[in-house]
């Protein structure tokens, strides 16, 4: 399958998940321990479920890890560090419902803000470099040869 993009848009893209990865980072206050898919995983799908969900739900929010044990860990550890909050099922006292706390929430709405900020800025780089076409490379449209 021949590829929609050449080398310069893939740079491109690698550049802009770069910069975003290290926004993630700033937001977390530097600590890398949450540099991680699993993390991503837990509280990105739970600002998307914009609820509380059930615990043992949010296990599943983690792609990655297929034990229930080890994604009850991840969430235990984002419950210990403020990132989730914790309360008592009103419809059902066996379970317990997760969200996220209050700080996250704003801390992921203003991630999301700079991350989109990026990924406009990166698409017009994209287009510009798409339209800069150098002397002896176009084809007869004006379009880089891929």
């Amino acid at each position: 399958m021949p590829l929609k993009y050449g080398l310069e848009q893939h740079r491109e893209y690698l550049d802009m998940i770069e910069r975003v990865s290290v926004r993630w980072v700033d937001m977390m206050r530097g600590d890398t321990e949450f540099y991680s898919a699993a993390y991503w995983d837990l509280l990105t799908r739970l600002w998307r479920a914009g609820r509380p969900v059930r615990k043992t739900d949010a296990h599943g929010f983690i792609m990655g890890i297929r034990s229930a044990h080890t994604a009850g860990k991840y969430l235990e550890t984002a419950i210990r560090e403020g990132m989730v909050s914790e309360c008592e099922n009103p419809d059902d006292g066996r379970s317990k419902l997760v969200s996220l706390s209050p700080d996250m929430r704003r801390r992921l709405d203003a991630f999301f803000d700079i991350a989109a900020d990026e990924v406009r800025r990166t698409a017009r780089r994209l287009e510009e470099k798409d339209h800069a076409v150098p002397a002896g490379v176009a084809t007869g449209n004006g379009r880089w040869e891929r």
